[in-house]
């Protein structure tokens, strides 16, 4: 084994061993007595470490490597992912309801039945990510990545998406209730009874998208592309929201609806890059 491998491998078992040790200032305090708080930092290698269960709740991990690993189940709350790579990784059912994720990657991981409520996920990538009936509601992810994701029957309430991409993700059953979506792109994407009732929507990108039986009611769809959408079957679409998008004969809508072409420049929302991660506290 060349020596920086070795190395990865060093850091990898201390990391390991970190995070499954007993805190020590609980080994040490006797009932009754306070436990003094501390922010625990992770870094290194730790490919394919099994940390299902385990309790990480306000750690940071900057820079680790995670590819593969298991933390089905792990409490991950408040935590802040800082450059981390999660590829591949299985955190089904793990709870990481307010964390903060910068510059993350989380591509074909498994994040079915996770929570990841009050999320701020800027720039973070979940490509290709299964994320079936997982609980984004509140998450802040503007530019975030969603290609090619599971999100089928996923809770994306009130969710912050400008500029996202779901470009051919499975969004089939997903409820975007009240989401911020203006400028996203959901080319192609499946969403067949998915729920945009009072979503913003306007500058979106849905074309060659399956919106059967989808729910727009109320939904702001100024400006939003069309093109080659089928949304014969989608609900509560009004003439006046189509007018208000950009559509042409290849758009497929309710019967007694009508494609208007679209008049001026579709809006381009244009996300802000993440701002640089502080540095960690002591």
């Amino acid at each position: 084994m060349d020596q920086s491998r070795l190395s990865d491998h060093l850091l990898g078992l201390v990391l390991a061993l970190l995070i499954l040790a007993p805190s020590a200032a609980q080994a040490l305090s006797g009932d009754g007595d306070k436990v003094v708080a501390r922010i625990v930092t992770f870094g290194g290698a730790c490919e394919k470490c099994d940390l299902s269960g385990r309790r990480l709740s306000g750690a940071q991990i900057l820079g680790a490597n995670f590819a593969g690993a298991a933390l089905i189940g792990s409490d991950m709350r408040s935590v802040r992912v800082l450059g981390a790579n999660f590829s591949g990784a299985d955190l089904s059912r793990a709870d990481l309801t307010d964390a903060e994720m910068v510059g993350a990657n989380f591509s074909n991981a498994n994040l079915s039945n996770a929570r990841l409520r009050g999320v701020q996920a800027r720039g973070t990538t979940f490509n290709s990510a299964t994320m079936v009936k997982a609980d984004l509601r509140d998450t802040e992810a503007q530019g975030a990545n969603f290609a090619h994701a599971d999100l089928s029957n996923a809770q994306l309430n009130d969710t912050s998406l400008q500029g996202a991409t779901l470009s051919r993700a499975d969004g089939r059953g997903a409820s975007f209730r009240d989401a911020a979506l203006q400028g996203a792109n959901l080319t192609s994407g499946r969403f067949e009874r998915a729920i945009f009732v009072d979503s913003s929507l306007d500058g979106a990108v849905l074309n060659g998208g399956q919106f059967d039986g989808a729910d727009f009611r109320d939904a702001s769809l100024h400006k939003t592309a069309l093109y080659g959408a089928d949304l014969t079957g989608a609900r509560n679409l009004g003439q006046d929201q189509i007018d208000e998008a950009c559509s042409n004969s290849t758009t497929r809508l309710p019967k007694g609806l009508v494609a208007k072409t679209c008049r001026g420049a579709a809006i381009r929302w244009v996300p802000r890059p993440p701002a640089p991660p502080a540095p960690p506290r002591p």
